[in-house]
């Protein structure tokens, strides 16, 4: 999808962070704003029924001719872009991959412009401002998250308040961190967000994520996609009266192994450091030390683990712990019913048994968080890991039953 329009000034940027990243700002006159620019890689959708969208409706019809200044603009997502300067047009390419190409942020912007251009006074010029990333390596779901936070907060709080965490809070009632949970915006005296519960569900999500071929990365590079991934799921399967989740909900049924996903994080939080000291001297490495590496950091007792706030020596970033523990997806499987979970082995003994492995997979693959965090071969050769010790054990128990 290519879309051609008129600007009226354009600026270059490339990023000093990653040089292969650049970022154009455009200025658009809201007449020459082409329609039908795609809006699916933004996590969510425009709801102009708001007192915020109304505002923003009126801005645009109204006679301020100062929209660019006090408006944030449209983020946008594009394959490449390319400007005619003497004719000032621009070529915006979007390929045809809505999910990744597309308006990020801005969307309740851009619609208002679409819905009230007409109504601009003709003797008054309004403008928009663009900033269009191009980057090949862009991770869509990471941007979406940071871009998007202040108000995806407050669509977690609304789920809340029709009672759609509830089923989560019944199932870590009795865990030591089920008071400490925020299911809303500011909520006094709470340690953890209810989000982070979300991200460990959704990486165990094996209706979606079924095998080593696909990696749930967005479980440490979105919250926004997890939510909506959860919202999504929500809409798709509850009772008739909308109440609560029908049995075919993953996330109810992997509320169920919730308590044991956060012993499990917990327990990697905790036992990374030792894993990585281990495995260096099995291996007759005598340098470097694990508070060394990027994205660690130690703390002698004063770090917590996320959920329970046990102390621990070392702040380890989730960038190094989330693709360690989304490989225990392995061993999650569907009951005979079809709708229940089950492990086929407890994945807290299988990480004694691997987590050695893991580290060294981790650590050697990537050198920092952010790209261990996003990337999607270092978690499935985890995968496959746990999938290989799973196999082996199997295979010991089928022999052992034969004798």
């Amino acid at each position: 999808m290519r879309k051609q329009f008129h600007i009226h000034t354009m600026r270059t940027v490339k990023s000093p962070s990653d040089p292969s990243v650049t970022t154009f700002f455009i200025w658009v006159n809201m007449r020459d704003l082409p329609a039908g620019i795609p809006t699916d890689v933004n996590p969510r959708k425009p709801n102009m029924k708001t007192m915020t969208a109304q505002k923003l409706l009126d801005a645009v019809s109204g006679t301020d001719p100062y929209f660019d200044i006090h408006n944030r603009g449209i983020v946008i997502l594009a394959k490449s872009v390319k400007l005619d300067t003497a004719n000032s047009i621009v070529d915006l390419d979007l390929d045809d991959d809505t999910s990744r190409y597309g308006i990020l942020d801005g969307g309740h912007t851009y619609k208002a412009i679409m819905d009230r251009r007409d109504t601009i006074p003709s003797d008054v010029d309004k403008f928009v401002k663009l900033e269009v990333f191009v980057g090949e390596d862009l991770d869509a779901a990471a941007l979406a998250d940071a871009r998007n936070t202040s108000v995806q907060v407050s669509d977690i709080a609304l789920f809340n308040l029709e009672d759609r965490f509830d089923f989560i809070k019944k199932a870590i009632a009795d865990q030591p961190y089920g008071d400490n949970i925020a299911y809303k915006d500011n909520d006094s005296g709470k340690t953890t967000p209810v989000s982070e519960l979300l991200k460990l569900m959704y990486a165990f999500n094996i209706d979606r994520f079924k095998d080593a071929l696909s990696a749930p990365t967005a479980s440490y590079t979105g919250k926004a996609v997890v939510f909506k991934d959860y919202r999504k799921e929500w809409d798709d399967h509850h009772t008739e009266d909308g109440s609560n989740p029908s049995e075919d909900n993953i996330y109810l049924q992997l509320s169920r192994v919730l308590p044991t996903l956060v012993a499990l994080y917990e327990r990697i939080q905790e036992d990374m450091p030792d894993k990585f000291t281990a495995y260096r001297h099995k291996a007759g490495l005598q340098n470097g030390d694990f508070g060394d590496i990027r994205g660690v950091e130690k703390r002698d007792g004063r770090a917590r683990t996320l959920f329970t706030r046990t102390p621990i020596d070392y702040d380890v970033s989730a960038g190094y712990v989330m693709p360690v523990f989304g490989a225990f997806r392995a061993l999650l499987a569907k009951g005979k019913d079809g709708h229940g979970l089950e492990w086929t082995f407890d994945p807290l003994k299988m990480w004694d048994t691997v987590g050695m492995a893991l580290v060294k997979n981790t650590f050697d693959t990537a050198a920092d968080p952010g790209a261990a965090g996003k990337t999607k071969t270092l978690w499935r050769s985890n995968y496959r890991i746990v999938e290989g010790e799973k196999t082996r054990k199997l295979l010991e128990r089928l022999m052992g039953e034969r004798r």
